[in-house]
């Protein structure tokens, strides 16, 4: 029985809150010692690694014990069964809200590698976790149009790439580049009625740094059938119901390697593929979002 039945919205959400915070700084505690050691003595990383993803899905189990206890409902979750948590995974979401990834992890977590985001290089100065992300050996992208910023980009991805070829991962990114308003889709003149128009830089530059060593591409469409919820709806128990559609994908071999961010061919192939997608899962959210009897 959710504990929004018996605790006052407000009270629960500062609890959550504060539960959320002390779990996010005893774990960033614990990463210090082994990011710091694998930073001097580069020998060690390797098992510096694995100790600092077991920390992170361990931050992750801790998180989905009380989002158990906040839900209304069941999370209606579909696809997610035979994935294998010791292999290599992209995962490209559409993004509605900051739930979005809490509600990612919790869904993934023990069936696959701990996600790990492209993420814009300013977060790095975000107190405590921008160091735990840099720890965890997040990419952090300059996200800049020049033909200087991609090219660093690109070298940043493969740099991090390189990394994550010898232990298990999941890179997750999010085609849409932003969360999804009203106000954004109208500006974009979106062909979707319920996704912003996708950008394949990033997702360019995992294909072409890692492509070939990706199990598959895990094409996730997330619903909330009852609004789309903030952050504070979730930690005082206000989420409402939560619809997870996974669809394992293969990679096509024609958008792996290259230069997307140079190759204007490359990139179509990439945005060509990526379009079908998104075409496909406008369609299943809106079949989601009908009433149901």
């Amino acid at each position: 029985m959710p504990l929004s039945r018996f605790v006052p919205a407000p009270l629960l959400g500062l609890i959550s809150g504060l539960l959320l915070g002390l779990n996010t700084l005893v774990t960033f505690t614990l990463m210090i010692v082994p990011a710091l050691l694998k930073l001097v003595l580069p020998f060690t990383r390797k098992p510096c690694d694995r100790l600092l993803n077991a920390l992170a899905s361990s931050w992750v189990a801790r998180n989905s014990v009380w989002l158990s206890l906040l839900e209304r409902s069941p999370w209606q979750v579909e696809g997610a069964e035979g994935l294998n948590r010791h292999g290599w995974y992209l995962v490209s979401p559409n993004h509605r809200s900051w739930v979005d990834i809490l509600v990612l992890q919790r869904v993934f977590h023990g069936r696959i590698p701990f996600l790990k985001f492209f993420l814009k290089q300013e977060l790095i100065w975000v107190p405590v976790i921008g160091l735990a992300w840099w720890a965890l050996d997040f990419p952090f992208m300059k996200r800049g149009r020049s033909s200087g910023a991609q090219a660093a980009d690109l070298e940043t991805t493969r740099k991090a790439c390189q990394k994550f070829r010898s232990i298990p991962t999941t890179v997750i990114n999010f085609v849409e580049g932003t969360r999804f308003t009203q106000a954004k889709h109208a500006r974009q003149q979106s062909p979707y009625r319920h996704l912003l128009k996708p950008k394949v830089g990033a997702l360019g530059i995992a294909l072409a740094t890692m492509g070939e060593q990706f199990e598959a591409l895990l094409d996730v469409t997330l619903v909330y059938p009852d609004g789309t919820p903030s952050f504070w709806d979730l930690l005082s128990g206000r989420l409402g119901r939560v619809e997870v559609v996974v669809q394992r994908r293969s990679i096509p071999a024609e958008v792996v390697g290259g230069d997307p961010g140079r190759d204007k061919t490359q990139r179509a192939r990439i945005g060509t593929w990526i379009e079908g997608q998104w075409a496909e899962k406008d369609a299943l959210i809106e079949q989601r979002l009908l009433p149901r009897d």
